[in-house]
């Protein structure tokens, strides 16, 4: 297949690294130091003990780059209105395009049939750009579990996890989710096709909303936050809000907090995304991971105290920091 990944960061490399070793025509939108490493050296994955070379193109022109089967959006929140916008010469009628994303996507209420059908997350996509510049009917959600981090421009080190789960954002089974799922199991990855993405979605968003914005208080990986019983009592509490709030709004993945917590701490030591994005001077996506969802529960009168709180202090910690999008 034609697949360009959008985003060239830790995800985004770990896509394309995998995708291209597998023989497709891999090509990645990337700008400055990325985009001159990846040229010059390859695409570099590290993964267990070895080494995977890369040789995809690599651009930040998405024009000269014609018509893909498939489009992946690896970047972060902030960047993505902007970055669908570059990105539209890359869709055509036919092309399927996968959003690998933290958080609440944009679309996720789009083509719902539950209580918030149609709502759009003005949290992630203010002003309807995102919707705009990307048919829904092209879109098929994506759940990206690995853990990675990009240790250098062009050079991303696979730490755990090879879990992908895709599905429609419609819900039900397909045809191109079955083939997409299948195109990934064939790389190598742990993929799975899903006919409720809407709760996969919102079972990683169990963990994401608690572990990344502590994280940014803290300064802690997520084996140290887990640790520390104080934390994790907190952990079990905001967990219990978002499913006691994804039940209002028809949305039951078949989780508890201790399981999910426990999902975590079998990776390890992880550096969360915000963590990695703090300490690299980039700005925070709390809003797509947090801030969406405490707006989800402003919507339907939802009480969720200690995910109002702790959206407040990291989000005012980035604010000091100068690391929140406008």
């Amino acid at each position: 297949m034609r697949i360009t990944v959008v985003g060239a960061g830790a995800i985004g490399g770990f896509l394309a690294c995998k995708l291209f070793a597998a023989g497709h025509q891999v090509s990645v939108i990337a700008r400055g130091a990325t985009l001159t490493a990846i040229n010059e050296n390859g695409l570099r994955l590290h993964s267990s003990d070895q080494v995977l070379v890369s040789r995809v193109t690599a651009t930040s022109q998405a024009h000269s780059l014609g018509v893909q089967d498939a489009v992946i959006f690896a970047v972060k929140a902030p960047a993505l209105p902007t970055v669908v916008e570059a990105a539209k010469p890359l869709i055509g009628p036919d092309t399927v395009v996968i959003p690998a994303l933290n958080g609440l996507p944009w679309w996720y209420f789009l083509k719902s049939s539950g209580a918030l059908a149609g709502m759009r997350l003005e949290a992630v996509d203010p002003d309807g750009r995102i919707e705009k510049a990307v048919p829904i009917d092209s879109v098929l959600g994506c759940v990206v579990f690995p853990s990675c981090v990009a240790i250098s421009p062009g050079v991303i080190r696979h730490m755990s996890g090879s879990k992908i789960v895709f599905g429609e954002p419609g819900g039900g089974a397909s045809q191109r989710n079955l083939d997409i799922t299948q195109m990934f199991q064939a790389a190598g990855f742990d993929a799975h096709a899903s006919e409720d993405i809407h709760e996969d979605i919102w079972l990683k968003l169990l963990g994401n909303a608690c572990f990344n914005p502590v994280s940014l208080l803290v300064g802690c990986p997520t084996d140290e936050l887990i640790d520390d019983p104080a934390i994790k009592s907190l952990f079990i509490e905001m967990m219990s809000e978002s499913l006691a709030l994804g039940q209002q709004i028809g949305i039951r993945p078949a989780i508890n907090p201790e399981q999910r917590i426990g999902i975590t701490r079998k990776l390890g030591k992880v550096k969360t995304s915000m963590l990695q994005d703090l300490e690299a001077n980039r700005p925070i996506e709390i809003e797509a991971i947090l801030g969406a969802l405490v707006t989800v529960a402003e919507r339907v009168n939802a009480p969720v105290p200690r995910l109002q709180a702790v959206y407040a202090l990291a989000r005012m910690r980035a604010k000091t920091l100068g690391l929140l999008p406008d």
